[in-house]
């Protein structure tokens, strides 16, 4: 009886941490634009604050601003952040922040922009993409 017990209240676990898990890329809402020679997603990630969004927004119609936030876009890019730890701190991107480009495919680019956000972020929660960058 111990272990049954044991067993449901474990699942019981798993099924609330997977309710309060961060959504994944395909549930939330994305912004989109063509720069140049880039198609650029933003995916409105529900802790993204209306600052944040506001800065993403103009990445999305700038060059330039794309460049700042992701300089090297040749190839396949992605950012990505940590939810507890945020996009922008004290008007500067959180440590966390992690943008790559350079790579030979979006499910690629978004890998090492996760990865890398995890192993510098502070909070617990996973990191997720909030900017993809392909070529046309």
């Amino acid at each position: 009886m111990q272990a049954k017990h044991i067993t449901t209240m474990g699942l019981i676990s798993f099924v609330a941490a997977a309710m309060l898990a961060a959504p994944t890329r395909a549930e939330v809402a994305t912004e989109t634009a063509t720069l140049g020679d880039y198609n650029v997603t933003m995916y409105v990630q529900p802790f993204l604050t209306d600052e944040d969004l506001g800065i993403l927004r103009m990445v999305l119609k700038s060059q330039d601003a794309l460049a700042l936030f992701v300089p090297q876009a040749n190839g396949f890019a992605a950012m990505a952040a940590s939810p507890d730890d945020g996009f922008i701190k004290d008007g500067v991107p959180s440590a966390s922040v992690v943008a790559l480009g350079g790579l030979p495919d979006s499910a690629s680019a978004a890998a090492n922009a996760v990865d890398g956000c995890q192993k510098a972020k502070q909070g617990a929660a996973d990191c997720v993409v909030i900017l993809e960058i392909a070529p046309k």
